[in-house]
């Protein structure tokens, strides 16, 4: 089972945007939109950032939970 993300501070507009999966440094290419039903309202989106590497992982341990809304590309 894949650990949660670490939570990281919101990167400057010239940064690029790294993988949310804990312990990589990657960039983003993916953004992950969910939402846990039973502690966020329902138009409440919460987002995790996934390089091409971790977005199954990262879908997968969401989606089995049942939180994950749906998978939009990364637009920097």
């Amino acid at each position: 089972m894949l650990p949660p993300p670490d939570s990281a501070p919101d990167p400057q507009p010239d940064e690029p945007v790294q993988c949310s999966a804990k312990g990589c440094r990657a960039d983003a290419r993916h953004v992950l939109v969910w939402n846990n039903p039973r502690l966020h309202v329902p138009g409440r989106e919460k987002t995790w950032a996934a390089c091409d590497q971790h977005l199954p992982t990262l879908s997968e341990f969401l989606g089995t939970r049942g939180f994950l809304r749906r998978v939009d590309p990364l637009e920097q």
